[in-house]
């Protein structure tokens, strides 16, 4: 029996939806910061810190920031799952990709929001 793929149960049709979708959030703002960069003749501390002042910004660079995660911790998992044979050497390296996605998911939190 096929399972409906946005189901929030761990399959392969969900894993690959969330994968899809969190690139496209990666490549939108990868693409928006490459336009700030392009329009912007000269990033100063003022101009930094006014684009990221905005909630919108915060709150698109959160999203993103989870995307990463979302997109690094199913892409480690597969990785490993294929060529990592040995269940206690993928597990240990699993567990510190994973605990460094949230670290930076963590210190982009702390850092978006402290601003």
């Amino acid at each position: 029996m096929v399972k409906a793929a946005g189901t929030f149960g761990r399959s392969g049709s969900h894993d690959y939806m969330l994968l899809r979708a969190s690139s496209v959030i990666i490549f939108l703002f990868s693409l928006f910061m490459a336009g700030f960069f392009a329009s912007t003749a000269d990033v100063t501390y003022q101009n930094w810190s006014g684009l990221f002042g905005n909630v919108w910004m915060k709150v698109f660079t959160l999203l993103t920031l989870t995307a990463v995660l979302i997109h690094g911790w199913i892409g480690i998992w597969q990785v490993l799952t294929d060529y990592v044979k040995a269940s206690g050497l993928r597990a240990f390296i699993q567990f510190v990709f994973s605990v460094g996605l949230i670290v930076v998911w963590l210190t982009g939190l702390f850092v978006l929001w402290g601003v």
